[in-house]
């Protein structure tokens, strides 16, 4: 397993999206993730992180990270069954995900040294 998860883990490296199964089949690599035709663009989405006295912050997803997160972003406002995860250079893991309760994207944002 860990093996395939350094493979798997490799075709990150490369510009663009790594899509893969719940069965983690890998399905490509170095996509581009564009919106899809008949969804609109995302407007709002909710931030949370793992830190005592954090609250969660309601923003639109550009406010939150550049490219690779507002594509993260969109990509589950118009799949509302996939999950995103993002890799920053600045040291933060953010995993997005559609909130049935909320009604719009879930970000939260992981801190690299608590993985």
């Amino acid at each position: 397993m860990r093996r395939n998860i350094g493979i798997v883990g490799g075709f990150t490296a490369v510009d663009g999206a790594t899509v893969i199964t719940r069965e983690y089949t890998l399905l490509a690599f170095g996509a581009k993730v564009a919106r899809a035709h008949a969804s609109t663009p995302v407007e709002a989405m909710v931030l949370t992180e793992p830190v005592v006295g954090s609250e969660p912050r309601h923003l639109h997803p550009a406010q939150n990270g550049g490219t690779r997160h507002l594509a993260a972003a969109q990509f589950v406002h118009d799949q509302h069954n996939a999950i995103a995860l993002v890799a920053s250079v600045d040291g933060f893991f953010t995993v997005f995900a559609w909130s049935a309760s909320l009604q719009q994207v879930h970000a939260h944002k992981i801190d690299v040294l608590l993985l």
